[in-house]
Order: structure tokens, then C-alpha cells, then sequence
């Protein structure tokens, strides 16, 4: 299937945002966290998983609608996306057990049982492919319809049900690595922010879901190009909804917490991924990655792996700063230097690729791609 530039663009722009988040966040000295950037830098790394997770939903809609237009069975679709599912969770799986080694003896074994980005990108697609599998029976233009709605339900559904599940409703019942995937309680007796449980993360999924399938129909086929500004507007609409329901006193799911479990924290984020999915749109059919070297774009053909590798090189034992002693300055270098590095693996590991599929690399045909 044919890369989209501005798919690939918002990958890249997400890495970008996480390697920011995670350089600031592991380096900087107790005081240089007091300062405006760090508080800047917080903000913008409230982005990189809902940019993952609904670029990981935008994508499977691609897949499923281009494999029911060839008359794919809804089955072998299905099945199709749930592994890939399942291969991404096994990854995440893996990627923990790596961190717990490296980290050995100073990591605790808990940290095996933790929720991280990758484990809800995996469980988000194979929801996702179970959800399309559901309604994926008659004609695509139904399958289609069908799915766009339940994909819409399920977003919503998760966004009004995460205030619940992190306060008055809480699974208290389950094993904590169990409760883990639905709060990310870990072994803290609270849901800890910084954790990636299915609410409400698996709604951003959804969301990209409703957003790609879109993308399929008739209407928006129509409109081309005017359907990204359309979506545009619909973002801008929904950010300037968030602010009024935050501002009204009408709050009955459970705990109020805006900035983490709140419906309308959700709506705000939801809306500033459809702004970004207009700019991104234009900017790549109209502005310099049309005709020059995009740094992003290239970021984004391989952001798993980039992910994979950065995470040891800023928070793990190979980082190559002192972690929780630096001030801006050097702690900015670190940063550049980190980008510098990603994007010149991601560079090698696309060459490499190429040269895989190319058809003078027949020795390199096996190697798996990012």
C-alpha cells in the first residue's frame, strides 16, 4: 500500500514532541524544571500518544476499506489486523522485558507488568479489527457505515466511562497488573497519569477510526481536498466545545479531572489532531515536502523504531546526559543530538529497506520492516 506523506508527517511530528518530552522531562536539574520551557514542554507532550494512537486508527480504516474494496473476506481483513495487533503488543511485551535487563538489578520487577504506549497501540488494533469484523458484513458501502458508527460509539463510550473507572467505579476487584489495563493503577493504589490504560487512550484510536473511515465515503471522496479543511473546522469547532464545557458546572462523571480523565480534555485533544491533520495535509501536498528532504516525514516511515531506540539513550543506562543535572542549555543540545541520531538510524533503516525490496537485494528479502 502507497505511504501517505502526511501520515507519515504527523508520525514524525509526534516523535518529535517525545523526544522533547522525555530529553526535558529525564535531564533537567530540580530548578531548570521550574522554568517556563519545562511547563511548555509538559504541555506539548500531552500530544505524541493520541497523535500515535489516532494515526494508528487512520490506518487501519485505510487498510480495511482499500482490502474490502478488493473483495477481501471479512474474515482474512480481520485477521489481518488483529495480528499486526497482536505482533505490536508482543513487541511491547518484549520492549519491557529489554528495559527490565538493561536496568537489572536496579529496576523492579513491577515495572514487567507495566502499560506503556505500545501495549495500547496493539490492544487499540486488534479492538479495532474485532469492531470492523462486527460490522463488516454486505457491501463496503455498508460495512463502512455500520462501522463508522460503532467506531463513533466506542469513543465516546470510553471518554464518558474513564472519569468512572479512575474514581467511583474502579475495578478494585481485578489483580493490579489486570486493573493496570484498564486505569493504570501499576502498583501505586492509584491511576497514575503517566501510564497508557485502555481508558482513555483507547478512544483516541477510535477516534482516527472515525476519521479514516470517513475518509471512504462518498461525500468526502467529493471533496477532496476540501474534506481536510471541513475536518479543519470541525477540530477548531470542537476545541472552542471543550472550553464551554469546561467552563459550565455540568459534571456527573465521577472524579472531575481535566487534564487527565475528563470528556472534555478529550474533546480538546480530539480537536487539535483534526487541526493538525489539516495542516499537515496542506503542508505536504503544498508546501517544501513536495520538493525537498522532509525530516519529519522520514521520522515517521520508522517511528517504532526510533521510539524503541531513543528510550535507552535518555532514560536508561546508556544516556548520554546526566540524568536530573543539567540546565536548558545543555539539556537542548541533548535534545538536538538525539534528533540528529534518530534521524539518521531512521535514514539507514529506510536505505536498508529499500534495498531489501529492491530487486538486486534478494539476500536482504527476509528482514522484517519497522
Amino acid at each position: 500500500m502507497k505511504r501517505l506523506t502526511y501520515i507519515d508527517w504527523m508520525r514524525g511530528l509526534a516523535c518529535v514532541l517525545m523526544f522533547q518530552t522525555h530529553c526535558y522531562d529525564s535531564w533537567l536539574s530540580p530548578e531548570a524544571r521550574q522554568s517556563r520551557l519545562f511547563v511548555w514542554s509538559r504541555l506539548g507532550g500531552t500530544l505524541p500518544a493520541p497523535l500515535f494512537l489516532f494515526l494508528a486508527g487512520i490506518s487501519v480504516a485505510l487498510v480495511t476499506e482499500r482490502s474490502r474494496e478488493k473483495g477481501m473476506a471479512r474474515d482474512a481483513i480481520a485477521r489481518q489486523g488483529m495480528l499486526r495487533g497482536a505482533e505490536i503488543f508482543g513487541l511491547g511485551i518484549l520492549f519491557r522485558l529489554q528495559e527490565f535487563v538493561l536496568g537489572y538489578p536496579h529496576s523492579p520487577w513491577t515495572d514487567l507488568f507495566r502499560v506503556d504506549i505500545l501495549n495500547m497501540l496493539g490492544i487499540s488494533m486488534m479492538l479495532m479489527g474485532a469492531v470492523c469484523w462486527l460490522a463488516g458484513k454486505g457491501s463496503p458501502a455498508e460495512a463502512r457505515a455500520r462501522s463508522l458508527v460503532a467506531a463513533i460509539a466506542a469513543a465516546a463510550a470510553v471518554a464518558l466511562a474513564t472519569p468512572l473507572v479512575w474514581s467511583t467505579a474502579r475495578p478494585k476487584f481485578l489483580p493490579w497488573p489486570l486493573e493496570s489495563y484498564i486505569n493504570g493503577v501499576h502498583v501505586f493504589g492509584q491511576p497514575q497519569p503517566w501510564l497508557f490504560p485502555l481508558f482513555p487512550w483507547v478512544a483516541f484510536a477510535f477516534a482516527g477510526l472515525t476519521v479514516g473511515l470517513w475518509m471512504f465515503t462518498e461525500t468526502a471522496k467529493k471533496l477532496d481536498a476540501k474534506n481536510f479543511v471541513l475536518l479543519g473546522i470541525a477540530g477548531a469547532a470542537i476545541c472552542g466545545a471543550s472550553v464551554l464545557l469546561d467552563g459550565s458546572r455540568f459534571h456527573i462523571f465521577g472524579a472531575y479531572d481535566y487534564w487527565h480523565t475528563s470528556p472534555n480534555f478529550f474533546l480538546m485533544r480530539c480537536g487539535i489532531l483534526l487541526v493538525i491533520l489539516l495542516f499537515a495535509y496542506w503542508w505536504c501536498r503544498w508546501g517544501l515536502p513536495e520538493h525537498i528532504f522532509s525530516p519529519l516525514a522520514q521520522l515517521g516511515k520508522t517511528s517504532l523504531l526510533v521510539y524503541w531506540v531513543h528510550i535507552e539513550f535518555v532514560y536508561g543506562r546508556l544516556s548520554i546526559l546526566p540524568k536530573g543535572r543539567c540546565g536548558i542549555a545543555k539539556a537542548s543540545c541533548g535534545l538536538a543530538a538525539i534528533f540528529l541520531a534518530m534521524l539518521g538510524l531512521s535514514i539507514l533503516r529506510t536505505r536498508w529497506k529499500q534495498r531489501a525490496e529492491s530487486p538486486g537485494g534478494a539476500r536482504l528479502q527476509g528482514v522484517p520492516a519497522s
